[in-house]
């Protein structure tokens, strides 16, 4: 549904991106990640063809956005980065215009409006001007006229930007719901939200691509995943310390400050392996008293600011 291959922009002696390659199947809803000034929206502004790539390719639905702009945006439905709209128009009287702007006749356009107002729920606003909206709502107007035309390719900024949390629920259940017939791209600083509704990541710093996989790749990137955590009184942290440490599952063991009388140790695995059973009968056998005793995940935004600051 989208193939790009060796994109690159530069703006002056700047090059906000540098070589990116990837591939979107119908079905796929990419999340696409990276800092600010990663060059995430310059390459969503090419894909959808805002603006002219210095070199590479981008197809989108088979059409090449260089070669044949119109076609190729057929089959796009973008919500940019922070959701311009004309604030002096109602908001029946926008998603009116982006209908007609689409190619449909009025009448045409009737039924697809309705759906677009039912799915993201904007019945209670149709006929107030977009200007007197809350970020929501307008965030919301947004969504709206980028699923209009029911595109193939959606393309959405930051969809859920200024969405609470009942919203942003929602906006992840419609995209999911959506998934299906389409391939998704979301560009997002939101960690949690990848693993919310993205069946595969993409992070890209400094203009390229740093890592590409699924959620769960992703986190099992992540110094902690498998790692267990021990929660017990603080006059029993030493014993507990040596006797993890004695365990060849074990490549290390933080301790972290007493508190309320109570200490903190992280068995940290070899290569990520899952050993929190190990852990368990090891405290068990030493008669050693527990509070808490579980595996951890790991930590997304330690993984992500390895690769996109520590690399």
């Amino acid at each position: 549904m989208i193939a790009i291959s060796d994109l690159t922009k530069r703006f002056g002696a700047i090059t906000a991106v540098d070589g990116v390659s990837m591939k979107v199947a119908r079905g796929e809803v990419l999340g696409f990640l990276g800092p600010n000034g990663a060059g995430k929206s310059t390459t969503m502004r090419m894909v959808t063809g805002y603006l002219p790539p210095t070199a590479g390719t981008i197809e989108v639905c088979g059409h090449d956005v260089a070669a044949d702009p119109i076609a190729a945006r057929r089959h796009i439905g973008y919500l940019p980065e922070g959701a311009p709209l004309y604030g002096d128009m109602s908001t029946i009287d926008y998603l009116t215009f982006i209908a007609q702007a689409r190619g449909f006749t009025r009448e045409a356009a009737s039924p697809l409006i309705q759906r677009a107002v039912a799915t993201v729920e904007l019945e209670g606003v149709l006929h107030q001007p977009i200007d007197t909206l809350s970020k929501g709502f307008k965030r919301r107007v947004g969504l709206a006229q980028a699923m209009l035309h029911d595109p193939e390719v959606l393309i959405l900024d930051e969809p859920t930007d200024g969405l609470d949390p009942n919203q942003k629920r929602q906006v992840r259940s419609l995209i999911r719901d959506m998934s299906p017939d389409k391939a998704i791209v979301i560009s997002t600083h939101i960690l949690e939200e990848v693993e919310a509704v993205c069946t595969r990541a993409v992070i890209i710093a400094a203009g390229r691509v740093v890592f590409d996989g699924s959620p769960a790749e992703l986190r099992r990137r992540s110094t902690h995943h498998n790692a267990v955590t021990i929660r017990l009184g603080a006059e029993l942290a030493t014993e507990a310390k040596s006797q993890i440490e004695q365990m060849a599952e074990v490549a290390r063991v933080e301790v972290a400050e007493p508190e309320h009388g109570t200490t903190t140790l992280v068995a940290v695995p070899h290569d990520g392996r899952p050993i929190v059973h190990e852990v368990s009968e090891r405290v068990r056998s030493a008669g050693l008293a527990v509070n808490e005793l579980f595996a951890e995940r790991g930590e997304l935004d330690e993984v992500f600011y390895r690769l996109t600051v520590g690399h």
